[in-house]
């Protein structure tokens, strides 16, 4: 008996180990990590108020406040598994944006540590939003 019982745990390991499991992403990047990823192409999305992004913004961010997410998630397009960073002042409205969008199922989705605060002490370029 206990070597059946044995053949059979042995045999769930074995299906189990055959499926590969994804490895979750972190739930943040660093603000280094975000440039390089922003420079590589990888989307960056601001969710600062439009008033805070008079100040500037990084080159290439989409503009898309936290307050007007419901109405305008389709800007954000419906593959739910395209990479996503997020940055704010700090990173307080990121880090709450990313987890409300991974309860609505999306993926891949980070915000970016210290914010646009952080990317400004490091002195690297902003830009005017456009319109």
């Amino acid at each position: 008996m206990q070597r059946r019982t044995y053949l059979q745990v042995l045999a769930a390991g074995v299906v189990l180990a055959s499926h590969p499991v994804r490895a979750q992403e972190r739930e943040s990047v660093t603000l280094e990590e975000a440039r390089s990823a922003l420079a590589a192409g990888r989307r960056l999305v601001d969710v600062r108020e439009a008033e805070e992004h008079a100040g500037g913004v990084a080159p290439g961010a989409q503009r898309l406040p936290m307050s007007q997410l419901a109405q305008r998630l389709p800007e954000l397009g419906s593959a739910k598994d395209e990479p996503l960073l997020l940055i704010c002042r700090t990173q307080n409205r990121s880090r709450a944006t990313a987890k409300r969008l991974r309860e609505m199922g999306y993926t891949r989705v980070q915000f970016v540590e210290g914010g646009m605060q952080g990317w400004q002490a490091r002195g690297w370029p902003m830009q005017q939003p456009s319109d």
